[in-house]
């Protein structure tokens, strides 16, 4: 099922890359939204807010590990895309060895630091023991979340978008059994949600190794694949590291906005919750167009064919276009009713009006929203991974200066355009990269 993006037609490759990784994404998210939905229906409005106060905390882990994984690959898909398998082999065996290790750190780190960094952004005492408990059990569970991202992410590279698909379409349905019967049978409450979680994950991550092992040869490991190589391990760091740290600094500025958001109180937490989880699925697309352009770029930058890629960034930006308008017409008139799913329905009447000030809020920049996912991540995929992780500094501009502006106004709204101010910042400068970046290759094809 491996594809090759470097021929046939950019916009036919890039939707049929695209669709599987949606679908993917949007379960990968029924992880945490079935945990917010059970959590919120079965233990109570006070223990969803817990859970949605961890996400920004989660999202800077797990998405710093995320950006690792995604960015030790690139290299894998352009040694794939230039048709030299042994140096792909030596790739992904580097970028297990370095993930291992980060894994490791990374878990000690958050599991000892986790009660003085849900203090310090000013978590409300009311929904504390909630949010503490399910996000310990999240970080100590790294490892399995790791193991998934990093072979899903050397299975697209080459091209094969569909098989993690599969396996994240088991453990989602897995993670809601075993939320069930954690949280309705044993009454174990957010930590039944976060040991649901980390169950899943790991059983998505397994499954991929084995179908590995059992049905793609070319990534079958020799011993002298694992021989470690300098020059390897430093190019390999130099584009994961700053993708790594593109994902912490989006996070730090969403913490900002959580910390603010938390001075508003637990109900103002869980409508934020909610309204986010409902965005989330629908800015799955934009994640997906991303992961489609990174492998498309830079398979295509392996293969030496700039123009193709320019191609590429044209297609991938028009259906991200139509696919923003469409989103937010939906959301600004029917998504605030998805409330009933997350509460129960004698605290709707609290929170609705809360959610639907949020997708609106949100919906109408999901173009700047589209532009960085796209553009972000395709120049990542070209093998540039400082450039973009400068856009993140904009984002965190351009968040934490309104999220301190809310805070000091004590504002719900102001909270809400925080994300949207990031990505105009941001889509802004990626825009300009880009048009810099081409004309160079253009001038000087060989850089």
């Amino acid at each position: 099922m491996e594809n090759n993006m470097t021929t046939g037609n950019p916009g036919k490759l890039i939707v049929r890359f695209t669709l599987p990784v949606f679908i993917g994404n949007v379960f990968q998210q029924f992880y945490s939204m079935v945990d917010a939905v059970i959590v919120g229906k079965f233990v109570g409005t006070k223990a969803l807010a817990g859970v949605g106060a961890t996400g920004t905390i989660n999202f800077l882990i797990i998405g710093f590990l995320l950006g690792l994984t995604a960015g030790f690959t690139v290299l894998t898909a352009q040694k794939y895309g230039a048709g030299d398998l042994g140096a792909m082999r030596k790739t992904v065996a580097s970028a297990a060895i370095l993930s291992l290790v980060v894994s490791v750190v990374m878990t000690a780190a958050s599991v000892i630091f986790m009660k003085n960094l849900l203090r310090l952004m000013n978590t409300p005492e009311d929904i504390f023991d909630y949010a503490y408990e399910y996000i310990v059990i999240i970080c100590a569970g790294i490892f399995a979340q790791v193991l998934y991202n990093l072979l899903s992410s050397v299975l697209r590279a080459l091209g094969n978008s569909r098989t993690p698909l599969y396996f994240l379409i088991l453990a989602a349905l897995l993670n809601v059994v075993l939320d069930l019967v954690f949280i309705v049978c044993f009454h174990m409450g957010p930590a039944g949600a976060a040991y649901a979680t980390v169950i899943a994950q790991g059983i998505s991550g397994a499954a991929c190794l084995l179908y590995i092992w059992k049905a793609v040869p070319q990534l079958h490991l020799h011993k002298g694949d694992w021989k470690v190589e300098g020059s390897l391990l430093k190019t390999q760091m130099r584009i994961g590291f700053p993708m790594a740290l593109q994902y912490s600094i989006t996070a730090i500025g969403t913490m900002m906005v959580q910390s603010a958001l938390n001075l508003l109180g637990s109900i103002s937490v869980a409508a934020f919750t909610a309204a986010s989880k409902i965005e989330q699925i629908v800015t799955q697309a934009y994640v997906a167009l991303g992961t489609a352009m990174a492998t498309y770029c830079a398979q295509n930058m392996g293969a030496g064919d700039v123009q193709r890629i320019r191609h590429g960034f044209r297609s991938a930006t028009i259906l991200g276009s139509v696919y923003s308008v469409v989103a937010a017409v939906l959301m600004v008139s029917v998504g605030h009713y998805l409330t009933y799913l997350f509460v129960e329905a004698a605290d709707v009447p609290k929170v609705i009006g809360e959610v639907r000030t949020y997708l609106i809020c949100v919906s109408v920049f999901f173009i700047p929203l589209t532009v960085v996912n796209l553009y972000r991540n395709g120049i990542q995929g070209m093998g540039y991974g400082f450039l973009p992780m400068t856009a993140g500094i904009a984002e965190l501009v351009g968040r934490g200066v309104v999220a301190v502006i809310a805070s000091w106004q004590r504002s719900y709204v102001g909270v809400c355009l925080a994300s949207p101010m990031a990505w105009v910042l941001a889509g802004a400068l990626l825009l300009w990269m880009y048009f810099r970046i081409m004309r160079n290759l253009d001038q000087n094809p060989s850089a």
